[in-house]
């Protein structure tokens, strides 16, 4: 593995500049992925419970 880097310090500099500005310097709340599976969870087990009342009023259950 090389030790060079492999740009300039110019393009360095530039890259610094983009990563410190724009979307990366945004403070996010964490990703909280249980409350997208409970919300995603409830979704569909709502429309189950209403494609089986429907199912129930129109006589195919």
């Amino acid at each position: 593995m090389r030790e060079d880097p492999q740009l300039s310090p110019e393009d360095l500099e530039r890259v610094q500049q983009f990563i410190s500005t724009g979307y990366n310097t945004i403070e996010r709340k964490p990703f909280r992925g249980f409350l997208l599976f409970l919300v995603t969870w409830s979704v569909v087990a709502l429309l189950g419970v209403v494609s089986y009342l429907i199912g129930k009023w129109v006589g195919y259950l």
